[in-house]
């Protein structure tokens, strides 16, 4: 399948490698044109604008955020003007339930197919095609696209056929990790000050109780205090939570603990913590019992 490709960040450079590897025909695009070399060497295409990356039966997005998206879809040669009548733009950023909507009501306009299909996992995930894909959209084009998604993913949830579900049940995972982060966060501050050692307090969690992929990882990552370099960058946590937030305004659902979330990745971001990983989260309850600042 001949595959465009935009956006080669933490996780777009592995996903994108998954694709060549599994046999696709990729065209890539990424605003830091250095980002192709590597891939191009690999075999993509490096192309130089989007509309070039566009010559493809599928163009996958994977972007930080909503003005991201929004300035590869809809300027002026971007994935709307681009794609050809029937192709499919398969969104993977996390993005806003709102601009979802937005995307697949423009596409619907122009003869095209819009699929929402983040994903859950970091960076090493996506670089051993190990991620779970959560997929929306109509069913036809989702099961024809099942070899794309077994060459990122591990699994692909099919969720809806409404694309807007998928960043809504991705948003609400981003949330319920970002919970596990701050919890944790508060118990090793309570234990780690009495003096107990935060690596044995983690293998005492992970071997009884809580023996799930997020407490492991972030567990890890905060006992071990490795901030750096990000795989998900705290600004872009505080971006999820207010996602979130928005979703919950829109259904008229009370999110209490989001909103504490929000407040916490401010209190991060306010002490300089922007670009640490957003593990660094679970580190403000520490510090403001009178340990390090997160990422010192």
């Amino acid at each position: 399948m001949r595959i465009g490709f935009i956006g080669l960040g933490n996780m777009g450079s592995g996903m994108a490698a998954n694709l060549l590897s599994a046999g696709h025909d990729v065209v890539v695009f990424n605003r830091s044109p250095e980002k192709t070399v590597i891939l191009a060497e690999r075999g993509a295409t490096a192309a130089s604008t989007v509309s070039a990356a566009c010559d493809a039966d599928v163009v996958i997005t994977m972007l930080a955020d909503d003005p991201a998206v929004e300035e590869v879809t809809f300027s002026a040669g971007g994935i709307v003007d681009s794609l050809a009548a029937g192709a499919v733009h398969v969104s993977s950023s996390t993005i806003s339930v709102a601009l979802a909507e937005r995307l697949t009501t423009a596409h619907a306009d122009a003869g095209h197919v819009f699929i929402s299909a983040p994903v859950f996992g970091r960076p090493e995930a996506a670089a051993a095609a190990k991620l779970f894909v959560v997929a929306a959209g109509p069913a036809g084009p989702i099961a024809s696209l099942a070899p794309v998604f077994e060459a990122l993913g591990q699994r692909t949830f099919a969720v809806s056929d409404e694309p807007k579900i998928a960043n809504l049940v991705k948003l609400s995972g981003n949330f319920l990790i970002a919970s596990v982060i701050e919890s944790l966060g508060e118990a090793m501050a309570l234990v780690g000050k009495a003096g107990v050692n935060r690596q044995a307090f983690l293998e005492l969690l992970t071997s009884t109780l809580f023996d799930a992929p997020a407490y492991r990882v972030y567990g890890g990552l905060l006992a071990d205090e490795q901030f750096e370099p990000a795989g998900f960058a705290a600004h872009l946590g505080l971006k999820d939570a207010r996602l979130m937030l928005a979703a919950g305004e829109q259904l008229e659902v009370p999110l209490p603990i989001a909103s504490l979330i929000r407040d916490r990745f401010l209190t991060l971001l306010a002490g300089g913590g922007r670009d640490l990983d957003w593990a660094a989260l679970g580190a403000v309850a520490r510090w403001e019992a009178g340990g390090p600042k997160p990422g010192t």
